[in-house]
């Protein structure tokens, strides 16, 4: 059999302590240790018995960790999905994406045109605050919200009955050609239903990234090895170095899925987004959700551990954090934390200042070469 790989995402599970955090507004942050700190009992049996608790505390008392645990910093400029999850993949930015309040009249005129709609909204705000603010003029009108958040990301949302699912695909696809030009990592497709007083998202999400350059995703691909995205992986990819893509609207679908995939994979790698601790809790600075949903990560990663052969690779990481604890509702600048399991080895690995640690590591595990500019590797 060709070797297999997973790669887990737990989206926004950040550990804190980032050496640039200050310049980010963010010193202090620390998503998963505030999260221990509150909710009373709160605890991650399977993940502490692997060493978690390594990447939290320090002290004689701490049994010895059953896995290989370390941290790594984010080297990029930028605390977003797209690129702490380029980073893992090994593309390091050093200009970051751009943000908007509110975005400029001539790429809005221009979307505007090429997709012969006319945009309600343009400002930042909540996903689900928007529809509040604007779901009747959508109705009233049938234009599409337009609106944005802290991250360098374009929304657009629109009531199934209004804009079924083709038509939004190709909004979103004129808006994505028009976004490359500002340096806009997603445009989001937000498709939502409901009636005036009750309009909820729906399933149907889907991101529009921009291209990436090549990486470890697509360095697998070329060399015949086979690259499966669980979740939002390949939208934030834009598909480029993926060959097979499942998709997920919740953890709970995420986890099926690599469970499914996994048992019945004959090699390659394994990349996958569990997006709930970000898009449900995170942002919407909910402590006692998003401890839920790592107790329930937990207790599905317990049953998944006997899946794992002894010469598989499996790493469980994060690409920023979301302090739930913390002011506002952006993403937070910390460490992340990393849990690997490969060859029955355990110990504490060295730190890393570049999440590309992770790309180098896949690279050696499927005996391909790393880039120079990439982190050393950890096996």
């Amino acid at each position: 059999m060709m070797k297999r790989a997973l790669l887990l995402v737990l989206d926004s599970v950040g550990i804190g302590n980032a050496p640039d955090a200050a310049e980010f507004g963010d010193n202090g942050a620390n998503t998963l240790g505030h999260i221990y700190e509150h909710p009373p009992g709160f605890t991650l049996p399977t993940l502490e018995k692997l060493g978690l608790m390594h990447l939290l505390a320090s002290g004689a008392h701490l049994a010895p960790p059953q896995c290989l645990v370390g941290r790594m910093s984010e080297k990029s400029v930028g605390k977003d999905t797209t690129t702490g999850h380029w980073e893992i993949s090994g593309i390091e930015l050093a200009e970051p994406f751009a943000v908007f309040e509110k975005f400029p009249a001539e790429l809005v005129e221009a979307i505007e045109s090429d997709a012969g709609v006319q945009f309600i909204g343009n400002y930042a705000q909540s996903g689900t605050v928007i529809l509040d603010e604007l779901g009747d003029e959508h109705i009233a009108t049938r234009n599409p919200i337009l609106y944005t958040s802290a991250d360098s990301v374009l929304q657009i949302a629109a009531h199934e009955e209004i804009i079924p699912p083709a038509e939004m695909d190709r909004i979103c696809k004129t808006a994505r050609k028009h976004a490359d030009g500002w340096r806009i990592g997603r445009v989001i497709a937000r498709p939502f239903a409901g009636a005036s007083g009750n309009y909820r998202r729906i399933a149907g999400r889907h991101d529009y990234a921009m291209l990436p350059p090549a990486n470890i995703l697509t360095q697998l691909e070329a060399a015949g090895i086979p690259v499966t995205g669980i979740g939002k992986i390949s939208d934030i990819f834009a598909g480029v170095g993926i060959t097979n893509s499942i998709p997920a609207a919740s953890n709970a679908e995420g986890m099926q899925a690599t469970y499914d995939a996994w048992t019945q994979s004959t090699g390659g790698l394994l990349f996958v987004n569990l997006v709930d601790f970000d898009m449900l809790y995170g942002h919407r600075r909910d402590v006692s959700g998003y401890a839920n949903a790592l107790v329930e990560f937990d207790t599905w990663l317990a049953g998944f551990l006997s899946k794992i052969r002894p010469d598989d690779l499996v790493i469980i990481t994060a690409d920023h954090g979301n302090d739930p604890t913390w002011p506002g509702t952006d993403h937070t600048r910390e460490q992340v934390p990393v849990l690997m399991l490969h060859n029955e080895q355990s110990g504490i690995l060295p730190p890393r200042d570049s999440f590309t640690a992770i790309a180098a590591t896949l690279a050696k595990f499927f005996d391909q070469s790393s880039p120079t500019h990439w982190n050393e590797s950890w096996i």
